[in-house]
This record gives structure tokens, sequence and C-alpha cells, in this order.
């Protein structure tokens, strides 16, 4: 029977305003047609409105925007013009309506849209200045007779979207074949955040894809060009590549972006971003863990927001050390070369046109350095390399490994950083309008962006030393003393003495502004001290440690009371598109709105998430926890083979953990404050709740310590050697060679996400924030980002925030409330179900940990803080400020 629908609700569906707003919304084409979809959808009163444009070759149509259809297609369902209705609209340049599309000879249906639930159908075309662009097509699921007058107000509304559809086809007209589309993609490191290339790099040899590290490089690397050329034909990949190069093009030429409108200071005189580490992704090894992973989130959040930002770092030839256990449990390391011509990179060129290289005079010899350049979405980084001719030997090897050597490697490491990066950044004819230093290890750029305005301006040493702090940002990372460089006085001026004699001040001068007591000779120089003293903003990673780093440094700061000690706080974030699952990413692209990632960092954008269907939560959380069994069982399995283990144990391996067992993960560097063996605090207690036969929970670990580390070493043993442990064989799970694929995983599958550092010595802490996004519960001491986070009903809380003197005492209070809270509330809240069999209590959990934590904990938030509190008055770009009397 036919359905009778009242008139549409105005005398036209769309006008040029609301476009303009609406592109203005999406600030690129494809986000604008998802816009523009979703609006008429709303206003005609159907339950699809999809836009297919036409591709270059002018034969076939590709969905490029649907309200209604599975979002998966878009990009990939793909149609000649001489068939189905869509391609009647084209090649009729007429609209086409039918009341029941079955019985239209010229219905065609894709199953993979899942449009077999509608009946109607209304297509008019797409033209812009006379040539057809695409169709705009309504469907709904009840056969519906369209009126004249619908029709014609569809086609208006056609008229008023075709030059969107134009300029999103423009991207395509004069680009290169399938194979250069797929090398543009992949030397620009956006795609490792973007699921659509990820997921369209794998389809190419799903086998290769996982051996190779999920490097797009080595992927195409492998396939010849005809090879390449056949398999995009034969599994339809063509329109995908195209949508995939669409999109990249489209985000690198947005130039309607939130820093557009509130960094503009930046564009001409960017932020340099000085970073010892990047974790941008598994296939380029030049990280070790919390700080190069939140390095790498807040230079993709700054390309996202449009913030111009450049990093500097090293590159390591060897990265950070490969670990695997031996047949006792004992962590070993082996490095392994990485090969240039795989990764996304190409030799930086300088003013000259020549390739960049960057010359630094110590006491001894001159140490040179290369530079390549990265291109990570709209930003850019620059990385040192000293491996090049005319080094001494020892220098050659100088950046072949990250945090190895003595006290003299690492100085020269970070005279490279701090020295070598400021003249790279000159040598190529960029001026940076603020220096950020993510941590001491850079601090020397300072020392040497002092010397070159001295030698640009022609100031003194004071003059330049009071003007150039204005214009540097310094976060401090932790406040455990390792973690904090110190160097002799002898290293100091074998490295810095030339660079000191420039700048016309003595070596005790020098040493002064890295000590903490200025006039103790006895006392070494501090890379912290250096970078709180020579900037005029410096931040702790979180509340709490703002508060443990005044304490800290107060003594640098006499007479000033410990309150008024100039270090304040943004709390860090995570990148979002890099750690949420696209499971999830779907779920929430249905519930939160089109472009809802681009306002990641809004309160109000989380807010349907109380709307979201229990049930469909949790199957969503249930198939992300399948994901991480297989990987584990599979990676646990590769570990025993490699150690030779017998083939009853790779049998058990392969079956171990169970999807129905709450699964806890814990996931971090093995230093010992983060006590990874809190847990095992009472081993009989421990074994009677993970076999538990009607509540049992399973634990997986990862994590490294640091090659010089034997304690560290010892702890990670102990969680080992459970694995042979009868009682605990199934339960405990320890996973090598955590990287960037391994935390993707865990963060994505598990349940409840363990942090149990020592109070207060955790400074933020990032891991457990990437678990909120996917669902999972947070179990933690209330320290670093978690003190400010848990309301009591987003989570869970290890003890009161309280701490003891006694460090024994106080790791025995907290082992006991870790027990504590499993058993009286966790657990038990995991296991109440309802009739339906799911645990709504927990569902409920979820639901206010997503809400609540998700907008405040994502690195657009983050990078938002630092533009506005720190790198626009650094450049001088704020209208207004008022200094009050101190």
């Amino acid at each position: 029977m036919t359905q009778s629908y009242e008139a549409t609700d105005a005398s036209r569906v769309l006008t040029m305003e609301e476009i303009t707003n609406l592109t203005e919304e999406g600030s690129k084409p494809a986000d604008t047609l998802m816009n523009v979809v979703a609006l008429i959808a709303t206003r005609f009163r159907t339950d699809v409105c999809s836009a297919y444009l036409l591709e270059p070759d002018r034969s076939n149509l590709v969905l490029a925007a649907t309200l209604g259809l599975h979002p998966r297609c878009i990009g990939t369902l793909r149609m000649p013009i001489n068939e189905g209705l869509s391609g009647l609209v084209a090649e009729q340049v007429l609209p086409v309506a039918v009341e029941d599309v079955s019985k239209h000879p010229r219905f065609k249906y894709f199953k993979e849209s899942g449009e077999e639930v509608y009946h109607s159908f209304l297509g008019v075309p797409l033209v812009d200045r006379g040539i057809l662009q695409g169709v705009l097509v309504v469907q709904t699921k009840n056969p519906r007779k369209f009126r004249e007058e619908e029709i014609r107000m569809l086609g208006e509304a056609a008229s008023q979207v075709a030059p969107v559809v134009s300029e999103a086809r423009t991207l395509d007209r004069f680009i290169a074949p399938a194979q250069e589309r797929l090398w543009s993609v992949a030397h620009n490191l956006s795609w490792c955040w973007d699921y659509d290339c990820i997921s369209l790099f794998r389809d190419l040899n799903p086998t290769r894809w996982s051996q190779l590290n999920q490097n797009p490089i080595a992927l195409l690397n492998e396939i010849p060009l005809g090879e390449l050329e056949r398999r995009a034909t034969e599994l339809g990949l063509h329109s995908r590549i195209n949508y995939v190069y669409r999109r990249q093009q489209e985000y690198l030429r947005a130039d309607r972006t939130w820093g557009s409108m509130n960094a503009g200071v930046l564009r001409p005189r960017p932020v340099a971003y000085f970073s010892a580490e990047f974790g941008l992704h598994e296939s380029l090894p030049i990280y070790s863990g919390g700080l190069g992973v939140l390095a790498g989130d807040h230079i993709k959040s700054a390309s996202d927001l449009g913030i111009p930002l450049i990093g500097i770092g090293l590159f390591y030839g060897q990265g950070y050390f490969r670990q695997y256990l031996d047949e006792k449990g004992w962590q070993r390391e082996e490095y392994l070369r990485t090969d240039v011509d795989q990764l996304p990179m190409e030799l930086a060129i300088g003013k000259k046109g020549e390739p960049v290289v960057v010359e630094i005079q110590t006491r001894g010899v001159a140490i040179r350095a290369k530079v390549w350049r990265v291109q990570v979405g709209r930003c850019t980084l620059l990385l040192l390399d000293s491996n090049v001719q005319g080094n001494a030997p020892e220098d050659l090897e100088l950046t072949s490994r990250l945090y190895g050597g003595d006290g003299r490697t690492r100085i020269r490491q970070e005279l490279l950083l701090g020295i070598g990066g400021f003249r790279a950044l000159k040598a190529m004819g960029i001026s940076p309008g603020v220096l950020h230093l993510n941590e001491g290890h850079s601090g020397f750029a300072v020392l040497e962006a002092i010397r070159d305005r001295m030698q640009e301006e022609g100031l003194d040493f004071d003059t330049a030393a009071h003007e150039i702090p204005r214009e540097v940002v310094f976060t401090t990372h932790t406040p455990v003393p390792a973690g904090h460089d110190r160097f002799h006085g002898d290293l100091v001026e074998e490295h810095l003495g030339p660079l000191r004699e420039q700048l016309g001040i003595s070596h005790e001068r020098l040493m002064g502004f890295g000590r903490e007591h200025p006039h103790n000779q006895h006392e070494p120089f501090c890379m912290t001290v250096l970078g709180l003293l020579l900037s005029r903003r410096a931040n702790a990673v979180s509340s709490l440690h703002g508060e443990v780093s005044r304490a800290m440094w107060k003594g640098l700061y006499p007479g000033k009371p410990e309150d008024a000690v100039p270090i304040g706080h943004i709390t860090n974030g995570v990148h979002v598109p890099s750690w949420l699952a696209p499971q999830m990413s779907r779920l929430y692209d249905r519930h939160l709105g089109v472009g809802w990632q681009g306002k990641s960092s809004w309160l109000r954008t989380w807010e349907p998430i109380e709307n979201l269907d229990d049930g469909e939560l949790w199957e969503t959380h249930l198939s992300l926890k399948s994901q991480l069994i297989e990987f584990v069982r599979r990676r646990a399995r590769e570990q025993a083979e490699r150690r030779g283990e017998p083939e009853e144990t790779l049998q058990r391996l392969g079956k171990v953990l169970s999807p129905d067992a709450l699964t806890i993960g814990f996931a971090r560097r093995f230093a010992t404050y983060k006590r990874a063996n809190l847990i095992l605090a009472d081993i009989q207690r421990l074994a009677s709740m993970v076999n538990d036969p009607k509540r049992p929970v399973q634990f997986l670990f990862a994590g490294k310590a640091h090659p010089h580390d034997e304690p560290g070493k010892t702890v990670l043993q102990q969680i080992a050697e459970l694995m042979r442990d009868s009682k605990f064989g199934d339960k405990f799970v320890f996973i090598e060679n955590y990287d960037i694929n391994v935390g993707r995983y865990l963060v994505q599958g598990v349940d409840v996400w363990l942090n149990n550092p020592r109070r207060p010595l955790e400074a933020s802490g990032t891991s457990g924030q990437k678990v909120v996004l996917n669902g999972g519960l947070n179990l933690s001491v209330l320290d670093g980002w978690w003190a400010e986070a848990y309301d009591g009903l987003n989570g869970f809380a290890i003890g009161g925030g309280k701490t003891h003197s006694n460090m024994d005492v106080h790791d025995k209070r907290d082992g006991e409330d870790l027990y504590r809270v499993l058993q009286e509330e966790v657990i038990p809240l995991y296991y109440q179900r309802d009739k339906d069999g799911l645990p709504r209590g927990w569902i409920t959990r979820m639901k206010r940990t997503i809400r609540t934590l998700g907008w405040r904990f994502s690195a657009d938030r983050m990078v938002m803080d630092y533009t506005r509190n720190c790198y626009v008055p650094a450049a001088g770009g704020t209208s207004s400020e008022m200094k009050l009397p101190s």
C-alpha cells in the first residue's frame, strides 16, 4: 500500500545560506556533502539521502556521501551509468521517481549497501555550469509516490549542492593513475589515522600487510606496478583509491580550520616542537613509550586543527630495542637496522636548493647531521641523522639508538636535537615564532636561539637572553629524578665551549643556567633547570603533576611561595582517530552526528552517548575483545615457537584466555615505581580470584624495561613466570615487544585498564585515556590524569589519594586496596547480568566514562589549550592582556 505523506515543511529544501553554513561546518567537500545529505533527509522526511559523484571517466558513479546506506560503502560502491536507477538519472540527465523500485526494469540491488529494505526512489541530476557532476537520491522504506512539487524541490536542492560536488570532483580530474595515488597517500602519515586508507592498503595483501608491520611503503615496494593495477581491478579498489586520495587532498588543502581562525599569527612564524622521540606509527620506530606517543598525538592534532607546527627530532637508525624473553622470562634486547627506503621520508632541502646538513663545533671534532623530512598531515617533522660522511666513527652511530649509551652519548644527541634542530630550521628558511621544548632533552635549542638573535640584531647576551624566553614554552614530564638529564661540567665545556664563547659568557655562568644553586660548583648541569630558567611559560602535564613540580623546583625561584612558582599545567590528551577502534567509530558515527571527530573536544559532542542502545554498545565491545584475544593467542604462540617450546605448550597458548572472563590489561614501561607486580602481593588470593569458575579474571601484560634497569627487568620476570605456573598459565599472558600496534589492540579490547603507580610519581599517563574512548573502564591509583578524571561513577579508584612516607607501608596499603576494589566492586559489577545477559550496571559506567572523559582528554583539547595559553601569547598574538601588580 502506498504510504501518504504530509507536505514538506518548507517551500524549499536548502538555501544558499544553509549551504554556506554547512560548508563552513564541514571544512572539506566530503564533510559538506555528508552534512547536506543529512539535512535533506530530515527536510524531505526520507529514510535515505545519498550523493553519487561521476568519476573522471564519466562512465561510472561512486557513492560519495549517504545517510541511511551502510557508511562503509562510501567510496567503494561503484556503478556504471548504464545500470541501476541512479545510472538512469545520469544517462537521461533528468529526474527519475519510482514508487516501488522492485517493479522497475532498471532496478539493480547492491547487497553491501543495505538498501534491500527501501522501496521508493527519487533521483535528480547534479549539474554545475551545464556539466553533469553526479546524482542526488532519496529513498524510503515504504512505497511513496513523489509529487511534482517534491521533485521540483529536490531539483532545486541539487542545483544548490552541485558546486560542492564539482569541487569534490575537481580533485580527481588531472591526477595520476591508481599506483601513483597510492604512493601519494602512503607518503603522508595522515593515512595512519584514516581507517579507509588503512583498510585499503590491508586489502591489497592482508598477509604481507601484517608481516610488514602495517607499512604501506614496504608493501607498495613489493608489488610491481602491473600487478598492483591487476589487483586493484580484480578487487574493485579503483573507487576506493580515488576516494582516499580525494579525501587526503581535501584534508591537506583545507583552509578553514580552527587554527586559521585562532592561530593565524603562527602562519608566518610557526611553532617549532622539539622532542627526543615521536610515536606516530609502529612502522616508524623512533619512539620508546609514553613521551614519544604523546609527541606523536600532539603533532597529529596540530595537523587536524590546522596549527602551523613543525616537529624536530632525531632519526634513530636502530630505533628503540626489540624485546624478547628467554626461557627464564628474562628480558633480552636486539637492535635492528631500519631501512630508510621503506619509510615515508625524504631529505630536507634548504634555501639554496641542496640537502640540508647541519654542523656543530665541539672542543674536539665537529658533529654533522643530515635532515630527513616527514609529512604528518598538514605538519612537517624534521629528523636529524648523524650517519653522514665526515663524522668521526663514534658520531656516525650517534643517532643509531634511542636512549642508548652513556652520558657522553646523551649530551651529543641532545646537542644535535637542540642546536642542530634550530640550525636545520634556519637552513630551510624557517624562523619559528615559538620554541616548544617537550621535556629537557632539547634545552640547548634556547642557547642557539639566543646566539642567533645576538648575531641577527647585534645584541649583547643579556638583552637576547631576556627576549628569547618570551618565545619559549617548556613542558616537564616527570617527577622521577632519573628522568632529568644531568651532565658534569667537563662534558658541558667539551660540547658547548665554542657556543659559550660565541655567547660571550663564562663557563660558570653557563653552568648556572643548569643548576638549582648557581654558585655550587659541584652541582652538575640539569637540562630541566635550563628549560625552566630560559622559558617564560612552563607547564606540567596534569593538575597533580603541577603541584608536584612546583614543590620540586621551588628552589629555582627564591622568595616565591610554592603556589607562586611559575609552572602551570596542561593535562595530556590522546588523538582520537588514532586510538578509537573502527567498530566503535562506526557506532559513534550513527549517534554523535556527521563530523563529530572534528568536535571531539566539545562536551556536547559526547552527550548523545547516553542514548546508545546497551546491547549494541556491549556487542561492539565484545567484538573488540574477541579481536584482542585472537591477537594475544597468535602472539603468545609465536613467542613460544621462537623459544623452541614443545608442541603441547604451543597448543595450550593457542587457546589461552576466555572471551567470557573479565579481562584486565596492564601495559607500560616496566619501571619499578609503576609497580606492575603490585597485583602479586598475595599470590594465593590472586589464584583464587583468577580461578573462580563463576567469576574468573584474566590478566594481560606488556611493556619494556630499560636495558640498564635490572630491578625493572626483575619485576617483568616475575610477571612472565606466572605464564608457566599451572595456577595461572591460562589467565596470565605477557606480550613481548610492546609497541603502538600491541597498545592499540590492548586499549581497544580490555574490559579494565589497570594502573597502579606509586603516587605521585605518575606525571599524567595517557594509555587509560585511550581505553576510555573504546568503552573500557580504568582501575587506577588517583595519580596523574586519573586524579582529575575520576568522579566515583566513571571507573574505579585504588586508594583515596593518600601516600605514606614509608614506601613499604605505602605499597602494602595500595596492594590491599587493589584486591578490595577488585573483589568488592569490579568483579561483582561485571558479572551482574540481567535476563538478556547484559551487565547493565557495567554498561552504565561505560557510557559515563565515555561521556564525561572523551572530550576532556582528547589531544585536540590539549593542543587548543597550548595554542590559546602558550603559543599565541608567546608569538605576540594576543589582542588584550593586562598585567596585574605582583
